[in-house]
């Protein structure tokens, strides 16, 4: 019998409920954390205050955690040294070049060709999905003001760009979580598996063609057109009451003085941090790589090392090197001097603390999920009625219900592929959709859970209030994982 069972839905559910009511997240995140105690305390509110503080300290217990919020602490620095060295206004220049060149052709296109273009950069970058979103919301932020599209549509497509294509091109630390997670339940070949299942994933490629459907067809629906109208008729890239994720310290930091603007300044320092990601990956893994296959040569062994390594290493190291990089590049040319770059470097860690609050926040709510065995309840409840048919179907449900109620995709991963995989041997169901359900199950949470870190970023990058970007993408995020219900549904009635 589940030790909490009904009163384990409470703490994500109710933060959740008071995020989207209330727009202050951070209190809302702390409250579930200390409601989550207050259960786990026999409600004992003396000790369960205690025990709130303690489970915030032993966020940082844990290196995975901790080197990701050192990461989106560090990255601050990188995004106010490329905005001061002129890297970004050298790189706008070069995209209205494109852009007034289709203006030329046909009025107000170049609206449709920079929202194109920030897609296809999220898509690129598919290394790791914090990536994907900074750097989607650091090059396109300017340009979206410019032509007078809303935060809320940048923050969006940087979120809908991200961890669908993170999922669907697995050469990164979300492939390397899957694969040792296929391996626990006994897959030889777990590369192969998640390559089988990735037919029946239909989620994320879905995600990403609405993002498509939306951009060329400008079919823009609930909050979301509403915020577009704002935006195109009154010049208002926020709401009035809005309050953006990231410091004003990093949105108004403008090129130095006499600087000449240099889209090199930004391109090479990002592609420096995106190279390494997959290289870092790669290092990390390789022991293991070489323990599994010794006789093997390195090119058969780079996949499983990928594979092995450690995503929160490999993109600490990336945005360290590339901020040393930038840091040299801008001295070399004289942009700057080290006094400078120290201070400015400190600016921007400062202009993050809002959101490294938040995923300190997000993951000791997620600790207390654990605690609770919230997934694990929701999970025995459904596996108490699934028919063999319907175990796809009903596995992207529960999965879509745990990512968005504890905002992560990686727990609901560990969670459901423990009782699914068995579950469909059990009753013969196709092993390869089960998985796959799982995993856009997964996504959809970190695609539109408030407590989603991938979200939060999304929102920081795209410097936007964080419950708007919610409740604009939620409808988009909702109608996609709509119809991947319904082929779940449709083809397991029909096998």
């Amino acid at each position: 019998m589940h030790p909490y069972g009904f009163l384990s839905l409470l703490p994500p559910v109710i933060a959740i409920v008071l995020a989207i009511r209330t727009k202050q997240v951070h209190i809302s995140l702390l409250f579930g954390i200390w409601l989550g105690w207050l259960i786990i305390d026999h409600y004992n509110p003396i000790q369960t205050s205690f025990d709130t503080i303690e489970a915030l300290v032993n966020v940082f217990k844990d290196p995975g955690n901790t080197r990701t919020i050192m990461f989106c602490a560090l990255v601050g620095a990188l995004i106010i040294f490329v905005q001061r060295s002129g890297g970004v206004e050298g790189f706008i220049k070069h995209v209205n070049r494109i852009l007034e060149r289709y203006e030329k052709r046909k009025a107000g296109s170049n609206r449709i060709v920079v929202q194109f273009l920030a897609w296809l950069t999220g898509l690129f970058i598919f290394v790791e999905s914090s990536i994907s979103v900074l750097t989607v919301g650091a090059l396109y932020r300017p340009v979206f003001d410019k032509l007078k599209i809303s935060r809320e549509k940048l923050a969006y497509i940087a979120d809908s760009s991200s961890a669908p294509s993170s999922i669907i091109i697995p050469f990164n630390g979300w492939g390397a979580f899957i694969m040792s997670l296929l391996v626990a339940e006994g897959f030889s070949d777990p590369f192969a598996t998640m390559f089988r299942a990735l037919g029946y994933n239909f989620y994320p490629f879905l995600a990403l063609g609405m993002v498509l459907v939306v951009i060329f067809f400008k079919k823009d629906f609930g909050p979301m057109a509403k915020a577009e109208r704002r935006t195109f008729e009154e010049g208002k890239v926020l709401s009035d009451d809005a309050q953006p994720m990231l410091s004003e310290e990093l949105t108004d930091v403008k090129a130095k003085e006499g600087v000449t603007p240099r889209a090199f300044n930004m391109v090479i320092p990002i592609l420096i941090m995106v190279f390494l990601m997959p290289v870092m990956l790669a290092y990390t893994g390789w022991a293991a790589a070489a323990e599994q296959m010794p006789e093997a040569a390195w090119l058969r062994k780079l996949p499983y090392a990928i594979g092995q390594g450690s995503g929160s290493t490999a993109v600490l190291i990336a945005v360290l090197t590339s901020t040393f990089f930038a840091i040299l590049l801008y001295r070399v040319q004289g942009i700057m001097r080290t006094r400078e770059m120290v201070e400015l470097t400190l600016k921007g860690i400062s202009g993050m603390m809002p959101l490294a609050l938040l995923m300190m926040l997000a993951f000791a709510i997620g600790a207390v999920c654990k605690e609770l065995q919230t997934g694990q309840y929701v999970a025995d409840v459904a596996r108490a009625w699934v028919s063999p048919h319907l175990v796809p179907f009903i596995v992207f449900l529960v999965s879509c219900f745990i990512a968005f109620s504890t905002g992560t995709s990686w727990g609901t991963f560990a969670i459901m592929i423990a009782i699914a995989v068995p579950m469909a041997r059990q009753m013969e169901a196709d092993m390869y959709m089960t998985i796959a359900a799982v995993l856009g199950g997964g996504v959809f949470g970190d695609h539109c859970s408030p407590i989603s870190d991938t979200t939060i970023l999304s929102s920081m990058a795209s410097a936007t209030d964080h419950i708007d970007h919610v409740r604009t993408q939620l409808p988009y995020a909702l109608t996609a994982g709509g119809i991947t219900a319904l082929f779940y549904l449709v083809i397991g009635l029909l096998r």
